[in-house]
């Protein structure tokens, strides 16, 4: 890895309309990812985490609005792109693999033609040619019987080799950048691991740097070089992924890994309730004043109440935004 990142995203600020009302989705958001590395955004559903990364390629719509900040990628500034040049990048240098890929995928199209469109589009290339590198492309994600697969359409896949054919889309035009949000969504454990591993070896022999989303940690831990703890629309922890693991400093994410099942401890200790946070993340047009956690939070004072906590940056890396941190 370099030491310059490929994305910098900075002070980024989401904001949703209700009405004639603006709230900010997301605000102050700030990261960035090095050639080849991982960055794992993990948190709970409605903190923020898929518009953040939707953002990034220009996929917001209405009511959700990119308001604020910088997205530089590659050292160009990229938020204020024109339709057709972000269109060029999105897909070729920059990719994703979107939550669900049964909706991602279009019904009335073969997946051979879906994959196809990538090579015409970005590389110029000729359909014929296309069709024959679409048919690689299924190879290179362990898709078994790649000349008829891709003659199906997405219903006659099961899930997952659905997402493993959103996976060779994705890859296709060999992306330096890798935005996969939950991209093991409603698989099974065995499945899953089996994405988490392809993803893992491709993006490792090509050198594609990934952010990946999950509210699974022990995903994040197994893929991930660095995480940042996403609670209602910000980053309120970020730091290296073992020393995040070992010890925790933001009562959030302490919530988060406390509430994870110990492999074996039910053997030892007999049937126990797992540990849970309190409460739940608020809507957008309800964040709480001064910190946003502080209604679920063990060790909230009259500070966090009333006081926004800032970043403060710790001596080994990463940051945490806690007034009160360990």
């Amino acid at each position: 890895m370099t030491t310059k990142p490929l994305l910098e995203v900075e002070h980024l600020r989401i904001d949703l309309a209700i009405g004639d009302a603006r709230f900010a989705a997301v605000q102050d958001v700030s990261f960035t990812i090095m050639r080849g590395e991982t960055l794992g955004l993990v948190g709970e559903s409605g903190c923020g985490k898929s518009i953040t990364a939707l953002s990034l390629i220009g996929l917001l719509r209405p009511p959700l609005n990119l308001s604020g900040g910088a997205v530089r990628f590659d050292g160009q500034e990229i938020q204020n792109l024109p339709a057709d040049e972000m269109r060029k990048l999105r897909g070729n240098r920059i990719a994703m693999i979107f939550q669900e890929p049964m909706t991602a995928l279009n019904p009335l199209s073969t997946v051979g033609r879906q994959i196809a469109e990538m090579f015409v589009l970005h590389k110029g290339k000729s359909w014929a040619e296309a069709e024959r590198l679409a048919i690689e492309a299924l190879v290179s994600v362990r898709v078994p019987a790649p000349e008829r697969r891709v003659k199906d359409y997405p219903h006659q896949l099961s899930g997952g080799m659905r997402q493993r054919v959103m996976i060779a889309i994705a890859l296709a035009c060999d992306p330096d950048l890798l935005l996969a949000d939950e991209p093991t969504t409603a698989l099974d454990v065995t499945v899953q691991a089996e994405i988490l591993d392809l993803i893992k070896d491709l993006c490792a022999a090509r050198g594609t740097a990934v952010l990946m989303i999950s509210h699974d940690l022990g995903l994040i831990a197994n893929m991930c070089q660095r995480v940042g703890v996403m609670y209602a629309g910000r980053i309120v922890e970020e730091r290296a992924a073992e020393e995040i693991f070992q010890a925790p400093r933001h009562p959030y994410t302490n919530g988060l890994i406390a509430s994870l099942p110990l492999l074996g401890a039910r053997a030892r200790h007999g049937r126990q309730r797992l540990k849970e946070i309190a409460g739940v993340v608020p809507p957008v047009a309800a964040f709480p004043q001064g910190c946003r956690f502080h209604p679920r939070c063990y060790a909230a004072s009259e500070t966090c109440r009333a006081v926004d906590p800032v970043e403060t940056h710790l001596p080994q890396g990463g940051f945490v935004r806690c007034h009160h941190h360990v």
